[in-house]
């Protein structure tokens, strides 16, 4: 491998753009090619990129995975393509850095993690609020015993979706609030719960739900609580409401507010305030970096070392939200 890995995009979408813009940020990679359903399509993508990527190729995905300088793939698809692409990336021998969700369900997910586990390979989702300086420190916050023990998580993202915008409302693309932003949710408060110590001793479970199921069948706005390993988790999301984008971790020596934290897909989150029992409060501030830069270092540092996991986002936990993803899904449908 050469010191900066071969990176290749599948999906000439808008987050593979954005991926592309965060890049040139990355330590440890760089892009060799873009592919997608339609050469043509990947090759004029690949052309609005040029000035960062002189040399980077284009063609159809097993055009691009069929590359020798491919170390890795950056999977940007709908969610109903994520297994099909990342399962054919590991069987061509490359590292998985996969928009989330990674399956659409709980058995697909189990698939993709054992086929990288056969074939020894990183498979990263990527939950891009989950890397860099900011969760680092919030991990150690929960980790070290600073908020006392961890007895309730509270967070929500939702956003008034363009309905035009297709994908987010088509069944057989897997649309809907949950699996589109639900799953970040879910996500962090399956990692406060790791954080803390209280995952693999309990099975994460849905204690309620409720939502709206729109006229094409999707899920759009949904609430539910959730237990886990005795942490009370208040979750909300949707795709047609504006719903706030902050977190509260709340222990038994204090509870911290993060205003902002999913950050964006250029600036991670880097504020929040600890609020301790005593009455006092605290600014807890990290270096704001490009999240979708520091998930693909992870990638390639896992791929260097030999892992087939990023510390960052642990299968336990990837498996851990699809289950209750899946589970909150079938509860908005009782």
């Amino acid at each position: 491998m050469s010191d900066r890995a071969g990176w290749a995009v599948l999906g000439a979408g808008g987050i593979s753009g954005d991926f592309l813009r965060a890049l040139p940020h990355a330590r440890l990679g760089t892009l060799r090619a873009v592919g997608a359903r339609d050469a043509d399509r990947a090759r004029e993508f690949a052309a609005a990129f040029a000035g960062d990527f002189p040399e980077a190729s284009a063609g159809t995905y097993d055009e691009v995975l069929a590359r020798s300088d491919v170390d890795a793939v950056y999977i940007g698809t709908v969610h109903t393509s994520h297994r099909e692409l990342s399962l054919a990336a590991l069987a061509a021998g490359k590292a998985v850095l996969c928009e989330k969700p990674l399956g659409i369900d709980a058995a697909e997910t189990d698939e993709v993690l054992a086929a990288a586990e056969r074939a020894g390979l990183p498979l990263v989702e990527a939950f891009k609020y989950r890397f860099g300086p900011f969760p680092d420190l919030l991990r150690a916050l929960v980790a070290d015993g600073a908020l006392g023990e961890i007895v309730e998580v509270e967070t929500s993202l939702g956003f008034a979706a363009d309905r035009a915008l297709t994908r987010l409302f088509d069944p057989a693309l897997a649309g809907g609030a949950l699996l589109d932003v639900g799953c970040y949710p879910v996500s962090l408060a399956v990692g406060v719960a790791a954080w803390a110590g209280r995952l693999e001793a309990s099975t994460p479970t849905v204690v309620s739900a409720t939502g709206v199921i729109g006229e094409t069948g999707v899920d759009e706005d949904a609430s539910a609580e959730l237990d886990l390993g005795g942490i009370r988790a208040l979750l909300a999301t949707s795709i047609s409401r504006d719903l706030p984008r902050t977190a509260t971790i709340r222990g038994t020596r204090g509870e911290l507010e993060i205003p902002n934290v999913w950050g964006s897909r250029v600036t991670s989150t880097q504020d929040a305030v600890l609020h301790r029992e005593d009455g006092t409060s605290e600014r807890i501030r990290a270096e704001a970096i490009s999240p979708m830069a520091a998930e693909a270092d992870a990638t390639i540092l896992a791929l260097r070392e030999g892992r087939a996991e990023a510390p960052e986002m642990p299968w336990a936990q990837t498996r851990a939200t699809a289950r209750l993803l899946q589970d909150w899904r079938a509860a908005l449908s009782d």
